[in-house]
């Protein structure tokens, strides 16, 4: 059944006022608020009300962020419990109870085989900066500079975590290929396409010749993002994990997005069973406020005093409303939570590609969904099969969606790529109307863009 678009219950004044001043004053740097162009003013769960009365369900969770969608009560009483217990909130990096409470959980939560033997650093309050102390720890300890990260990736805004990211041009880092079963580099795809991306890395740390600069670490994403909702098959992990250990080279995973629950397992590294050199964190663990750590092997930390440091690393409230987050999706399984109505969705947006030619893959792990939209009717990129991206369709996609009360992101190498990231906590029925809603945003997209091909116009 088609959905339509939500009526507002409120003048658009205040709305549009808003939107009007943050264009004026605000950076051209923006970014969500250009293709999202709402104002919340509440928020619960799964949605989000709007300045001018309207209401969404939100599958960005603040870019994955929000484990426990809007507001959450645990998250809430933690926060309030902190603020009127007279406890500073500004410590730098002094040890505190809500400091201990929230260290003592999240090493509860990580695998044993690494949390018995680990360190933590409280970094600046966003991932990127995490992803900085990892390169410098590792560095620090290997005494080497040459850093390995695959096409594809993404690991923040700063310098050091663009160079490691897809597109850079840092000469320090060495770029692998990523496997892929969609758009696989080698035109094969599978645990073959998987084997051949293992193999062309191992033969490449080990050529005399390759050109690769002696590695610090390896840094990788267990699901990539940014990069198109790509899922490194478990295996493929299990191959970089000997490749790194047998040469000395500490592993790195980006744990920023796919951690807490978000793939099905607490840690993305837990369907290969994997243990790695080091884990950054962010986004999910402050329960919805800035938070970042990385945790190491004791091995590496050779660091004096100082080596890294932030004037905010100390986030009493995202510690205490992190502390809660994490021990209730513990405590409540929401990892499994998510591995099943994950599949379940999966499956519901794989039936929907079938009567869509538009929609060339659908992938993801966990409640980490995409949709990668292709032109049936392209030629097709080199000589695979794959046609070609659609970022102009997705991005109609995206906004047929907000019409219809729905708030997606788009990833992927083109923007073509679809992606949900809903909380923990969606329940049955609203996966079903998340889905439905995105069907009609699909259909609504195509129709518009078939008259734009065969008009050159929109009636």
């Amino acid at each position: 059944m088609a959905v339509t678009e939500p009526a507002p219950v409120a003048a658009p004044a205040v709305h549009e006022g808003i939107l009007r001043r943050q264009s004026l004053r605000e950076s051209a740097a923006r970014t969500y608020a250009r293709s999202l162009p709402i104002v919340p003013v509440r928020a619960r769960g799964l949605t989000i009300e709007g300045a001018d009365g309207r209401r969404y369900l939100d599958c960005l969770s603040g870019a994955g962020t929000l484990a426990l969608g809007h507001n959450h009560p645990v998250v809430l009483e933690a926060i309030k419990k902190v603020l009127d217990s007279g406890a500073p909130l500004h410590v730098l990096d002094l040890a505190t109870p809500v400091k201990d409470a929230f260290t003592t959980e999240l090493f509860a939560t990580l695998p044993k085989e690494f949390a018995d033997d680990a360190r933590i650093q409280f970094c600046g309050p966003a991932g990127t900066d995490a992803v900085e102390a990892a390169f410098k720890l590792v560095r620090g300890a290997t005494g080497r500079s040459g850093l390995l990260a695959f096409t594809g990736a993404y690991h923040g805004m700063t310098a050091g975590a663009l160079a490691a990211s897809g597109g850079a041009e840092d000469v320090r880092v060495t770029r692998l290929p990523f496997p892929q079963d969609y758009r696989c580099p080698f035109g094969i795809g599978g645990e073959r396409g998987a084997e051949i991306a293992a193999r062309w890395t191992e033969n490449l740390l080990d050529d005399p010749k390759g050109g690769t600069p002696p590695s610090a670490g390896m840094i990788l994403e267990p699901v990539q993002g940014e990069g198109g909702v790509n899922p490194a098959p478990d295996g493929w992990m299990r191959r970089m994990r000997e490749i790194t250990a047998a040469r000395s080279v500490p592993l790195v995973v980006d744990e920023v997005q796919t951690g807490v629950g978000r793939t099905g397992a607490f840690w993305a590294v837990e369907h290969s069973g994997i243990v790695p050199d080091v884990m950054v964190l962010s986004k999910a663990i402050g329960g919805s406020l800035p938070l970042a750590v990385i945790v190491y092997r004791s091995e590496l930390d050779t660091w004096q005093p100082g080596a890294h440091a932030g004037t905010f690393r100390g986030n009493q409230l995202a510690m205490a409303a992190g502390t809660a987050t994490l021990a209730f999706v513990r405590e409540n399984r929401l990892d499994e939570r998510a591995a099943t109505l994950g599949a379940r969705m999966l499956a519901a947006l794989r039936a929907l590609a079938a009567d869509h030619p538009t929609v060339g893959d659908v992938r993801g792990r966990g409640l980490m969904l995409g949709l990668e939209l292709v032109d049936p009717g392209g030629a097709a990129p080199g000589d695979g099969p794959e046609p070609p991206p659609a970022p102009v369709l997705a991005a109609a996609v995206q906004q047929e969606c907000l019409h219809r009360g729905l708030i997606v992101e788009l990833g992927g190498r083109h923007s073509s790529v679809v992606r949900l990231l809903p909380p923990l906590t969606l329940t049955d029925e609203q996966a079903t109307a998340v889905v439905d809603r995105l069907a009609d945003a699909l259909a609504a997209a195509e129709r518009l863009s078939f008259r734009r091909t065969t008009t050159g116009s929109v009636r």
